[in-house]
């Protein structure tokens, strides 16, 4: 195992387009962390280029203390896995787990005995004998992970593995990758742009938008105290409802009403509420964000009703199951105070001037 750093990495393509604008991470010996941002982020781009498959305009990129700017892939002890499996589909699963070490020279009975280890410990021994054509898609990608984890690199790089997978299946290898690191931590960064598997499997996430970071932290950090309205509304499932809203004399006014008193200064602020902290009223008292229903979803355990602001603005309440309101009904929004976050109007940065949340 070893650290990993990024240090100022920037990664510049043809026509001047920047990938990466001067990554600044590090990754701890035996840490998991997460790189997660939508498309185009540059999140498989520092991948790559921590892998070797690509080259740093600038920067230094570091394992183990060492450089490795100028090593080829094979030379810098890291494994990887890709979300289309790569693997050899005329061997059996055992010869796709052996094929690294043999191609190291690494003598008969170590292979044997790391193959079945390796095996075991991913519940893949009983599909030794077969080959990858026989294979569930979740037990493939165990296969490919087993390939990687069989060498015991310092480094463990997954590009969204679990992409190819449906619902049921992503769920248990997401699960199964959580019990692996746990009972073999090697340094891992997994990149993926699902919010869910970033929050559910990390030890830390760093969240990316345009090649640049926004924010690193825990999930507790992350969605309790996202560092702007990037990371307020990409992160949550429904994401952070963002209202447009004014101070005026220590009052919060949103959507043409007058809510609470507040200690951030007058002018303009974006107001960030959680669906599951608002709730639907059907009569709109003072102090409540008037709205109109759109439609509501029963999700069985619950119901996620989308109301619009008298702004136009959409905002998605979690609801008690149940909950049946027609379209077009007027409604007040309850917005607790504890629970209410603001963002600078214009640079979307979140207001520190006191603590947001109560947990």
């Amino acid at each position: 195992m070893a650290e990993v750093e990024f240090r100022d990495v920037v990664r510049k393509y043809a026509g001047d387009v920047v990938a990466l604008k001067g990554l600044n991470l590090t990754v701890g010996d035996g840490e998991f962390l997460i790189l997660v941002g939508p498309s185009g982020c540059g999140k498989s781009t520092a991948l790559r280029l921590l892998a070797g498959l690509d080259k740093p305009t600038s920067g230094e990129i570091r394992i183990g203390g060492s450089v490795v700017n100028g090593l080829a892939p094979g030379e810098r002890d890291i494994a990887m896995v890709f979300q289309n499996y790569a693997l050899y589909p005329h061997m059996t699963v055992y010869r796709n787990l052996a094929y690294g070490l043999r191609q190291r020279r690494t003598p008969r009975a170590e292979i044997e005995r790391r193959v079945r280890e390796t095996a075991d410990l991913l519940e893949i021994g009983e599909l030794l004998d077969r080959k990858p054509g026989q294979l569930s898609g979740g037990q493939r990608q165990r296969v490919a992970m087993g390939r990687a984890l069989v060498r015991k690199p310092q480094a463990f790089l997954l590009d969204e593995p679990l992409s190819n997978l449906d619902a049921k299946l992503r769920n248990q290898v997401r699960g199964d990758l959580k019990r692996l690191h746990r009972e073999l931590p090697v340094t891992s960064i997994y990149v993926t742009h699902d919010q869910v598997e970033a929050m559910t499997l990390g030890d830390r996430l760093c969240v990316m938008s345009r090649g640049e970071v926004q924010q690193i932290g825990t999930t507790d950090d992350i969605y309790n105290r996202p560092a702007n309205t990037f990371v307020a509304a990409f992160m949550g499932s429904p994401p952070m409802n963002l209202l447009p809203g004014v101070v005026q004399d220590g009052t919060l006014h949103v959507g043409g009403a007058a809510i609470t008193e507040v200690a951030t200064p007058n002018g303009p602020v974006t107001v960030g509420a959680r669906p599951e902290h608002l709730e639907v009223r059907t009569t709109v008292a003072d102090g409540m964000v008037p709205a109109r229903v759109d439609f509501v979803e029963p999700l069985g355990s619950h119901a996620l009703v989308t109301a619009i602001v008298e702004d136009e603005t959409r905002v998605i309440v979690h609801a008690p199951a149940g909950t049946q309101l027609d379209p077009g009904t007027r409604v007040g929004l309850a917005l607790p105070p504890e629970r209410t976050y603001f963002f600078d109007a214009v640079t979307g940065d979140a207001h520190r001037s006191r603590e947001r949340i109560t947990l």
